[in-house]
C-alpha cells in the first residue's frame, strides 16, 4: 500500500493555504477575545489555549489517519496558542516583539535542525511516523508564534497600519509563490517561509477586522470576527473532507 495512505497531515494545495490564512485570522481574533475581550489576562489565556492545543494534539497523534476536522483543529490550536505566546512574551515578560521574534525564530531553527538531523529532510508531506509528526507540530507552533510576533512588530513597532501590514506580508507571500513556480529555490525552504508569513498576514487581517477605527481597524469585535472565521473554517473543512473522500474512491 502506498505510503501516502498512512499519511497524517494535509497535502499542500491552494485549499491548504486558504485554510491556513483563515485559521491564522481565527487564531488572532479568538486569542484576543480570550485574553483581552474577556479580560482573562495573558497568563490565563495562555493556559486555556495551551490546554485546547494539547487536547486536540493528543487526538491527532492517536489517530491513525488524516482526519480534516482533527488536523485543522490542531492548526487552529497552534495559531491561537501562538497569539497568546507572542502576547505573553511582549506584555507579561516585557521582552518586546522584536526580542520575541528573535527568541521564536531561534526555537524554530533549533526544531528544524533537530528534525533534519534525524530524518535528513524537512518534507512536510506525507508524514507517517509519530516522532516526525511531533517535530512537525512543534515547528508549526513556533512558526505561528513567530508569525504573530512579527506581525505585531510590523504594526506596533514600525507603526504601519494593520491593512498596510497585511499588504506587506501578503506581498512576501506572493514573492514566495512566484519563486516556487519560476525559480529552482528549494521548495521546502519556500514552504517554511510561506508558512511563517501567512501567520502575520492572517494576524494583521484579524487586527484590521477587530481594532478600533482610530487605530485603522474596522472595529467589528473579536467575538463577531471569530464566529465568522469559524463558519468559514467549518465550510472549508467540509470541502476538504469531501475532497479526501473523492480521492479515496
Amino acid at each position: 500500500m502506498p505510503k501516502e495512505n498512512y499519511n497524517k497531515v494535509a497535502k499542500i494545495t491552494l485549499v491548504f493555504w486558504i485554510m491556513k490564512i483563515v485559521a491564522t485570522t481565527l487564531g488572532e481574533t479568538l486569542g484576543d477575545y480570550i485574553s483581552m475581550t474577556l479580560n482573562l489576562g495573558y497568563l490565563l489565556g495562555l493556559t486555556i489555549t495551551a490546554l485546547f492545543f494539547f487536547g486536540v494534539l493528543v487526538s491527532q497523534l492517536v489517530s491513525n489517519k488524516y482526519t480534516p476536522f482533527i488536523y485543522w483543529s490542531v492548526i487552529v490550536g497552534t495559531t491561537t496558542l501562538g497569539t497568546e505566546i507572542s502576547d505573553f512574551i511582549d506584555r507579561s515578560l516585557h521582552l518586546g516583539y522584536a526580542m520575541g521574534s528573535v527568541f521564536l525564530i531561534t526555537c524554530l531553527s533549533v526544531t528544524l535542525s533537530l528534525w533534519f538531523k534525524k530524518y535528513k529532510n524537512l518534507e512536510v508531506f506525507p508524514i507517517v511516523e509519530k516522532p516526525k509528526e511531533l517535530y512537525y507540530w512543534v515547528a508549526l507552533l513556533f512558526s505561528n508564534s513567530l508569525g504573530t510576533a512579527f506581525g505585531d512588530f510590523i504594526s506596533d513597532n514600525l507603526g504601519f497600519s494593520y491593512l498596510i501590514g497585511a499588504m506587506i506580508t501578503g506581498s512576501i507571500i506572493l514573492i514566495v509563490i512566484l519563486l516556487h513556480y519560476y525559480s529552482k529555490i528549494n521548495h521546502i525552504l519556500l514552504f517554511w517561509i510561506a508558512f511563517v508569513f501567512t501567520r502575520p498576514f492572517g494576524a494583521t487581517f484579524g487586527d484590521f477586522l477587530t481594532k478600533p477605527l482610530t487605530k485603522g481597524g474596522l472595529e467589528l469585535g473579536t467575538l463577531q470576527s471569530s464566529l465568522v472565521s469559524i463558519v468559514i473554517m467549518v465550510v472549508l473543512i467540509y470541502f476538504s473532507h469531501k475532497q479526501k473522500q473523492t480521492a479515496l474512491k
